[in-house]
């Protein structure tokens, strides 16, 4: 088949062929409609067909995906991050686009009773057409969308046509009309829209388009999920759920939910068979069921003797049961779906301002970083780039990711590998902190997509709860620009929008949670108290503390509180220099470079100040920017190590500790753990450390050391603990140390230990402490203990040597060598660890991956640590 001069596939024609003849008694199908997609400006918008007149005819466009990354494909704009580019794609964001395709339809095929045309995303104002009839008018870039095709389509040749109209176009001029516009996210700084009139508070499309403290703005347009065509007779499985009634260590029940859509009366067969992990096959049971016209739900219950439970990674396995669903006869018969099933009990801890997680009776700590989407295009991020970073979680003792809510609903395969991986997922609405619209009908279409992403999730074991979303109700009580908004629409208007946003939070979107994933916890927002007191306090619920970094305060603020779940805290640093070079060429030879303060977005660019501030308050003054990206790095792996040991140590109380942020939306600098390129920042390693199964913390305060030690063991451990003082030359000081017996999955504390004991009168600046957890013989935690912030210490000349092997380096202290990095510099290479203390006479073997050969890695190889480089 031929059009606008390019042949497309002809796989749709050959299967609507396929079902000629006895039609009725055909199962239902499905056709991919992925291929075959061209794009234009279009036709009406003339300003921007004029100003970009090769975008204005047809050209090739990928489904899923954007228009903006189908630009950058066909090289019409430059890549956006590199360089300064971010400019020239913004334009895109202001136009309207079509994109359309042709299909065959044969006349057999039109004898289906219906043929359904399902667009899984359209991002987001958007405007379908079949053979030149409107059929549908899309508003929300969250949703799946199913249309009535088959009154539109006709035997032969048939044109599907989406027009997208520009979001920020589209909306201005009922945001420019308003008196007092919705708070929004982050104001636009290429001059689209006025400061404080956004109009993404107004869209339900992915919040981050618009840009954040983290990333750029392209607001894209397209066609964001998979399309297909489907056809059924009388009746069609239009989704399949498996819900956990019970479970106990005897028995485990479920329920198989198969909802029908029928376009008349009818009965069928149903099936479900349940597999179990080792492989074996239950017997299926099936069902019999009438159903009327319209939407039904056919239950079919299942049991499971002697079930095996899924747990977090650290606490047990993670077994699946594979669960079989099928219409076997009757309407629609041949319909089959399918879902992995974990059983668990998943309950919230509770109770004068607790809260966190009790997974199969177990109190577990959450140990974890947020996660914010993987790309700023979507449709390339592939399986292998999520489970990486999910394997980089679990790699470093991780047990739980937030799902930040400024984003988008990720794919089933994200929850799978999670699944698989035992990591626990925290799961946002994708709401990003504006304030939402207050009518129905905006609540109405969030209705509908809640119920749709419940519905298609709501069966992973890894989704311990379903949140709100991100900072909507904390920002309505305590945000300043919040309250002056307030003030400014009057009472009446206060109390309309405040009602609508419980509403909203407090009854749609927890009804959704309660009606598809009713063994999951709902949360309203993040942070939140349930509405049972003040937001975003240690004394309840969760918090978001953001007095270090954003409010400049001290690092060891982080110390002062024992909040009761820390769901985000974070502190920025540099990526590699390899990541540097990448997207910056050799143009970035200091940190207020133009393109270094292009891809920083902490406070429109002028955030790489904060860095610098940081570094004058703790550590010294860089040589250069090599040496620049290394001490950001350490103030921040040193930053969150204080933090995240804090928090551990105050369990009971606090029962969680997820940073910001493990993963990057582009290079750029910022506060994640893993940069763009997957490239493990010092963060990164230390995190392996401080979220260690065992933990020591040693807190020096009011001249003494507070020592906890942090287990995640579901049983007592005996172990021992030494806390031994140093002068810089290596002389012992003193000493402190004995038995400790670790109480199961919480904190255990001894007396603080006065400096007297292990310091012996030394200068703070001249002597340091070694806190050791030892089990089993085996030293299985340590943290050094210093009584002076780093820039004070005297440190000595480490004496650093390194002989290699092959790719792997052994590297050897002759003095206290603190924080150092092997910085492979441009070259690309991975050290097994990194950012490590060496004490003197100390040695440590680093396998290094890396495609260069051992005499590259030898010639980059730099040795850094807080005395200097080497």
């Amino acid at each position: 088949m031929k059009f606008a001069g390019k042949y497309v596939s002809g796989a749709l024609a050959l299967w609507l062929a396929s079902v000629a003849g006895a039609a009725l008694a055909a199962p239902p199908a499905r056709t991919a409609l992925d291929d075959g997609w061209q794009v234009r400006i279009a036709p009406g918008d003339a300003a921007a067909a004029k100003a970009h007149p090769k975008a204005a005819r047809w050209f090739r466009a990928q489904v899923p995906g954007s228009v903006q990354h189908d630009l950058i494909a066909t090289r019409q704009v430059p890549d956006p991050f590199l360089g300064t580019n971010e400019a020239a794609i913004q334009w895109a964001g202001l136009t309207d686009w079509e994109l359309h395709r042709s299909l065959d339809v044969s006349a057999d095929a039109m004898a289906r009773d219906h043929l359904e045309l399902v667009f899984e995303g359209l991002d987001t104002f958007a405007t379908v057409f079949i053979n030149g009839k409107e059929v549908l008018k899309a508003d929300n870039g969250h949703r799946q969308w199913r249309i009535a095709a088959k009154p539109f389509l006709k035997a032969g040749r048939n044109e599907i046509l989406v027009r997208f109209a520009s979001p920020i176009r589209t909306l201005q001029p009922m945001v420019l009309a308003e008196a007092h516009p919705l708070p929004g996210e982050y104001d636009s700084a290429f001059g689209d829209e006025p400061k404080g009139k956004q109009t993404s508070a107004y869209i339900r499309k992915p919040k981050y388009h618009y840009g954040w403290d983290w990333g750029p703005r392209i607001v894209n347009q397209g066609i964001s999920g998979p399309v297909r065509l489907e056809a059924w007779d009388e009746a069609r499985l239009d989704a399949f759920e498996v819900v956990q009634e019970a479970l106990g260590k005897d028995e485990a029940r479920l329920v198989a939910k198969f909802r029908v859509v029928a376009d008349r009366p009818g009965k069928a067969r149903f099936s479900a068979r349940v597999t179990g992990p080792d492989g074996q096959a239950l017997a299926p049971v099936e069902r019999e069921a009438a159903f009327d016209a319209g939407e039904s739900v056919v239950t079919v219950p299942l049991t499971i003797a002697a079930p095996r439970r899924w747990w977090p990674v650290g606490y047990g396995d993670q077994p699946l049961y594979a669960v079989a669903g099928e219409i076997v006869s009757g309407a629609g018969a041949g319909s089959k779906a399918a879902r992995n099933v974990g059983l668990r009990d998943i309950q919230l801890v509770r109770g004068d301002g607790a809260f966190g997680f009790r997974v199969n009776g177990v109190t577990v700590f959450a140990k974890g970083a947020n996660l914010i989407p993987f790309d700023m295009f979507p449709s390339r991020v592939t399986d292998a780039k999520m489970q990486s970073i999910l394997g980089d979680a679990r790699a470093v003792n991780m047990n739980m990711i937030r799902v930040w809510g400024g984003g988008y609903y990720l794919p089933d395969s994200f929850y799978d590998a999670a699944d698989r991986l035992g990591l626990m997922v925290w799961q946002d609405f994708m709401f990003g902190g504006a304030v939402p619209p207050s009518d129905i009908a905006y609540r109405e279409n969030v209705r509908i997509e809640a119920e749709q992403q419940v519905e298609r999730l709501g069966s992973h074991p890894s989704i311990v709860l379903w949140a709100g979303g991100n900072e909507v109700l904390s920002g309505w009580e305590t945000w300043s620009d919040r309250k002056a908004w307030k003030r400014a629409i009057g009472a009446d208007e206060q109390e309309r929008a405040g009602t609508a946003m419980t509403v909203l939070f407090d009854r749609v979107l927890r009804t959704a949670v309660a009606d598809h994933s009713p063994t999951t916890p709902y949360w309203p927002g993040s942070p939140s108290t349930d509405y049972e007191g003040p937001v975003d306090t240690d004394a309840a619920g969760d918090r978001h503390f953001w007095d270090v970094w954003s409010g400049s305060k001290p690092v060891e603020n982080y110390t002062l509180s024992c909040p009761r779940f820390m769901s985000e805290y974070g502190f920025q640093s540099m990526p590699v220099m390899a990541t540097i070079r990448g997207f910056a060429g050799d143009a970035a030879q200091a940190p207020d470079s133009p393109v270094m303060k292009a891809h920083q977005k902490f406070l429109a660019g002028e955030g790489n100040e904060r860095l610098k501030f940081y570094l004058d308050a703790r550590l010294r003054p860089a040589k250069d920017l090599a040496d620049f990206v290394y001490l950001t790095q350490v103030n921040q792996a040193q930053a969150i190590d204080l933090a995240a040991r804090h928090h551990r140590a105050c369990a009971p109380v606090t029962l969680g500790s997820l940073y910001w942020q493990i993963n990057d939306v582009w290079p750029s600098i910022s506060w994640a753990s893993v940069d763009y390129e997957g490239r493990w920042k010092l963060l990164h390693y230390a995190a392996r450390r401080f979220f260690a199964p065992q933990a020591v913390i040693a807190e020096h305060r009011d001249a003494a050391t507070k020592v906890r030690f942090a287990s995640d063991a579901t049983s007592p451990i005996a172990a021992e603990w030494r806390l031994t003082g140093y002068a810089m030359d290596g002389t012992r000081l003193g000493a402190a140390g004995g038995a400790v017996t670790l109480a199961s999955t919480t904190a255990t504390g001894i007396p603080d230990v006065a400096d007297a004991q292990v310091f012996a009168g030394a200068p703070a600046e001249a002597s340091y402490a070694v806190a050791e957890l030892v089990i089993g013989g085996k030293t299985v935690s340590r943290q050094i203990v210093e009584r002076a912030l780093p820039k004070a210490m005297a440190y000595p000349a480490p004496g650093l040597s390194v002989t290699w092997d092959g790719k792997a380096a052994t590297v050897t202290a002759k003095a206290l060598a603190r924080a150092v990095m092997l910085d492979f510099g441009a070259l690309d290479a991975k050290a097994s660890d990194n950012g490590f203390d060496l004490l003197p006479g100390e040695s440590v073997r680093i396998e290094v991956t890396s495609k260069a050969d051992e005499a590259a890695l030898r010639k980059a190889l730099v040795l850094r640590t807080l005395a200097g480089a080497s």
